[in-house]
């Protein structure tokens, strides 16, 4: 027993090793038996309930096992100083390409698969429409919007530009590629750049603050833009139909997501029990009926821009409500989005397989991303210009905006699953494989390029606040 087995003054390796598997269990040793107990439960309840579908060879109990591998794929990233998402990313790609154990990857119900990660993006578009406060977008300077929008919009062209000429991709199809490669992925840049705050870097001129909220703003254009185009490449019928398609898409959208944001400011009532709950579900079940819905009516470019503005109206109504506090809604999307994190990133990992690569594809993906990330660089460098940053501090920022992994892994493999349900041809399944291939380099290449590049050019090119910064989160 713990209490009859304290540690000594001066333990020693043996001590240490004694107490922690004392009981009642407690710490790490405790923390990982609850986790191993949860799991057994979970499986034994789902087979007891499904039958063969939870016993081993299944799809359902390769989902736990994909779930499983990328949680422990992401701690030992983690523990080697890397975004946890990259060993997610490795460990979904493993478990389809490792002989012995690609049967896992191989049991995966592909209409599973492509729900799941579908839901995972509901929840990032619903966390960044409630991220938005219009009343600080008011008072943030120009820079804000300058560094959310013109790097974005520069790399997205540059990247439509040269998929075109270099890897044959027609128009709508390099763009959306662009708007998917131009993404930001707050799941690095916030965590290292909150880390800095802490520690003081660059808090007199509020760099952390100007790159975290810009961060926000770049990818619900990315997203937008990205919608607008899926919808465009699969429009079908004469030529008005499909010069209509977008703008509909775009009318659906705004009035879906105003009307179910408007909703959201009257339902539940103040005096509801567990209101913030109550507001939680109502946002996240109509997101999954906007998001899917639109796919199914073939308007599939509404539904992301339906579930961003239905967050960003309905927050106005809960700062409201909550007297400018933070609400608790966005907790109940935080605890959501640990659990949909793993999986977004495992099972993308997972449409992967190695030895099915053409090389030329990953050469010129890398040629890509290598010609894209610099014009981004150079963008950034000179779009903060006259916002009080010396050079040192505007090449950090610029740093800062490498990092892509989130919103690849959420739209990534969209086009690919949208073109398998509706029966494209092979030309066009094709070249949404070509994209999956290349957002999955993206991802491998500039998250931990990008992560690294952060910590370590912070402490050289950032003055360090006297007092740092209290610890805040986004």
């Amino acid at each position: 027993m713990k209490k009859y087995n304290a540690l000594p003054p001066s333990p020693t390796w043996g001590d240490r090793i004694k107490y922690a598997f004392s009981c009642p269990p407690h710490g790490k040793v405790g923390e990982v038996l609850t986790q191993v107990v949860q799991l057994l439960l979970v499986w034994g309840a789902l087979y007891a309930i499904t039958g063969d579908a939870a016993a081993p060879g299944g799809h359902i109990f390769s989902l736990l096992v994909v779930f499983v591998c990328s949680v422990m794929g992401g701690k030992v990233t983690e523990a080697c100083g890397l975004p946890a998402l990259l060993g997610m990313l490795l460990a979904g790609i493993a478990l389809r390409s490792i002989p012995g154990v690609k049967i896992i990857g191989d049991s995966l119900n592909p209409s599973w698969s492509a729900s799941i990660r579908k839901m995972a993006l509901v929840v990032i578009l619903l966390r960044a429409g409630l991220g938005l406060d219009p009343k600080a977008l008011k008072t943030m300077s120009l820079t804000v919007f300058r560094l959310a929008f013109v790097p974005s919009l520069v790399e997205s062209t540059t990247v439509a530009i040269v998929a075109h000429f270099l890897l044959g991709f027609p128009w709508l199809w390099s763009f959306m590629l662009g708007f998917i490669v131009a993404a930001i992925s707050p799941s690095v840049v916030v965590p290292c750049l909150l880390q800095l705050s802490q520690q003081g870097y660059g808090v007199d001129k509020g760099i952390p603050t100007l790159v975290i909220a810009a961060a926000t703003l770049d990818d619900v254009l990315a997203i937008s833009g990205f919608g607008l185009m899926l919808g465009m490449t699969f429009s079908e019928g004469s030529l008005t139909w499909q010069l209509l398609h977008g703008p509909l898409e775009v009318l659906m959208g705004l009035s879906y997501g105003a009307m179910m944001g408007f909703i959201c400011w009257i339902l539940p009532n103040e005096h509801h029990q567990s209101r913030s709950f109550q507001q939680f579900t109502i946002l996240i079940s109509a997101g999954f009926f906007a998001l899917f819905g639109s796919q199914k009516i073939n308007f599939g470019g509404a539904g992301a821009l339906a579930v961003l503005c239905m967050a960003f109206i309905a927050g106005i109504g809960f700062r409201r409500q909550s007297g400018g506090d933070k609400n608790l809604v966005g907790q109940h999307f935080t605890v959501a989005w640990g659990y949909l994190m793993p999986m977004l990133f495992a099972l993308m990992g997972t449409e992967i397989q190695i030895m099915q690569l053409e090389l030329d594809t990953i050469w010129l993906g890398v040629a890509l991303l290598c010609i894209s990330l610099t014009c981004r660089v150079v963008t950034t460098f000179f779009v903060v210009l006259g916002s009080g940053l010396n050079i040192r501090e505007r090449f950090f920022v610029a740093l800062a905006w490498l990092p892509k992994a989130t919103i690849q892994a959420a739209i990534g493999s969209t086009a690919l699953d949208y073109a398998v349900r509706i029966g494209a041809d092979e030309t066009e399944i094709a070249l949404a494989k070509k994209v999956l291939t290349i957002v999955v380099l993206v991802i491998l290449i500039s998250a931990p390029i990008g992560a690294i590049a952060i910590m370590t050019s912070a402490p050289r090119l950032l003055q360090r606040a006297i007092q740092p910064a209290p610890s805040t989160s986004v």
